[in-house]
């Protein structure tokens, strides 16, 4: 019994020994980038109880391991830096943080269009070579889907070099490269996207559950979880697979292309669509961190539900806004491109719709949107062209942020007017005017008379900021739409080169609109 307690001591003592550790999470470590002039809170854990010691720049810091072993200390705010630093926290072990810059961090946030690799977009290979920015730093969050809330992730900040910067997002990139050198100060960006994501996916779960405008998209999300956790289910992938692994080896019998695998049931309870999965995943072990703003591109997986993405994403905005607790940082997001066939006559889209929702979003503090309905490309929902993404998306935070003075703004709807067959559209140039590409003649836009039937109409600039448009098979027209299709013919621009953004004069019912 004695030698059975005293190895019952050991025991305890050995788990003493190894949670009596200082530990920090992935996204505090060598070569991280501090945003400027705020205070950061620093944090980790260790041994209930344990006084934890930072210092960093002059600066001591204490705090007080708490009974879940958490602690947090927040630095003063500090100006840029660029000169390296050690960051030294001593708590049950000392741990020191090696060449740590004080800059501008942004988030890089969405779906495949933002995850879209650096050496994917137009001369990939060259803009990979161009990556040795020893005070741009990257760090990337692994993919993670999961109800329960995680509080770290396995990952490392690296310094800008083609080996670090060629799997990173492309946009998240080349928005920060545009910073770090027109600024001239370090930048860290925080790669957090997954291809494919729905936005309820980036949200606090019971935030969702308590908000009612939400209903409908929680009992869909319920029922599909209770689907697809049934003994029915399991057997109904298993035979699916069964008959895909003959389909696949008639294919290659054949030599033809393989068909597509079935999805396992838990394939969709750990992906990336499931409300609350991403927020709870990969989000929540960021959260805290200090940083400057969000960049976003995603939308595409909630077109057919574009109506409920008016309010779901203004929504996830504010919600990320307070879990960070730093305020309306800026938060700045790319519109749908162009994408899909054409079509020979106007009529409705689920992209205008989500297109539209995100204008809306405009409405909150500190938000913005690039406009890149001329960069789409039809046959392929990830345009390569992401170097005029980024920098429609840069032109936000350089004026809005940092104070520079640029064209920044697509054009808006403004007002209608209309006298007998001709419709007058006034749009906000922001300073700007309006300039038709390639030809004289305006062309992306639509009227309807009082049946509702839209035709395409001829559209011609008056002044700075008109357009003058009509069809000879609307005598009087009540409302006009330009660039209202998944992926419309259109050419107005500013003088500065920034696309008109897609709109309507009419509040007709949205097609997303829920069904009863």
């Amino acid at each position: 019994m004695k030698k059975l307690l005293s190895l019952l001591a050991m025991g305890l003592a050995s788990s003493g020994a190894l949670h009596a550790e200082l530990k920090l999470p992935a996204i505090i470590g060598d070569h991280m980038v501090l945003q400027q002039n705020q205070a950061d809170p620093i944090w980790g854990w260790d041994t209930p109880g344990t006084k934890i010691s930072v210092s960093f720049a002059g600066q001591n810091h204490s705090a007080i391991a708490g009974a879940d072993g958490r602690w947090t200390v927040k630095l003063a705010p500090l100006p840029a830096n660029a000169t390296p630093q050690t960051l030294t926290i001593t708590g049950s072990t000392k741990r020191e943080l090696q060449d740590v810059l004080i800059g501008e961090v942004w988030v890089c946030s969405g779906q495949s269009n933002m995850e879209w690799q650096l050496t994917q977009a137009i001369n990939g290979d060259l803009e990979a070579a161009a990556t040795q920015l020893p005070n741009l730093r990257l760090i990337s969050v692994p993919k993670v889907g999961t109800q329960e809330l995680q509080n770290d992730f396995k990952g490392e900040w690296k310094a800008s070099t083609p080996a670090s910067a060629s799997e990173f997002s492309a946009v998240g990139f080349l928005y920060g490269r545009y910073l770090h050198q027109i600024l001239n100060v370090p930048v860290g960006l925080i790669d957090n996207a997954w291809g494919g994501s729905a936005a309820e996916a980036w949200v606090r779960r019971s935030t969702l559950e308590q908000d009612s405008r939400f209903k409908l998209l929680i009992e869909k999300a319920v029922q599909k979880e209770a689907a697809l956790q049934t003994e029915k289910s399991k057997l109904d992938y298993e035979q699916a697979m069964i008959k895909w692994k003959a389909d696949a080896e008639k294919a290659k019998a054949g030599k033809l292309a393989p068909p597509r695998a079935p999805a396992s049931p838990e394939q969709w309870l750990a992906g990336q669509q499931r409300a609350g999965n991403l927020f709870a995943g990969v989000l929540n072990p960021t959260i805290g961190y200090g940083i400057k703003g969000v960049i976003w591109y995603q939308g595409e997986s909630n077109a057919p539900t574009a109506h409920e993405y008016a309010s779901l994403f203004p929504f996830l905005i504010e919600q990320w806004r307070k879990e960070w607790g730093q305020g309306d940082f800026p938060f700045y997001w790319v519109q749908l491109a162009n994408y899909l066939p054409q079509k020979p006559v106007p009529g409705q889209s689920t992209w205008a719709e989500l297109r539209e929702s995100q204008t809306k979003t405009m409405q909150l503090k500190n938000t913005g949107q690039a406009v890149i309905i001329d960069l789409g490309e039809g046959k392929d929902i990830h345009p390569k062209n992401k170097q005029d993404v980024a920098a429609r998306l840069v032109r936000w935070a350089l004026v809005k942020d940092y104070g520079m003075k640029l064209p920044y703004r697509s054009p808006e709807f403004k007002k209608l007017t209309v006298d007998g067959n001709k419709a007058t559209v006034t749009l906000d140039c922001f300073g700007s005017k309006l300039r038709p590409f390639g030809v004289d003649e305006v062309k992306g836009f639509a009227v309807c008379g009082a049946d509702k039937v839209w035709h395409w109409a001829t559209g011609a600039v008056v002044g700075n900021n008109d357009v003058v448009v009509s069809s000879p098979e609307v005598a009087a027209p009540i409302a006009v739409r330009y660039a209202w299709a998944d992926n419309p013919v259109c050419n107005l621009y500013s003088a500065a080169d920034l696309p008109v953004t897609p709109f309507r004069t009419d509040d007709f019912p949205m097609i997303t609109m829920p069904k009863p």
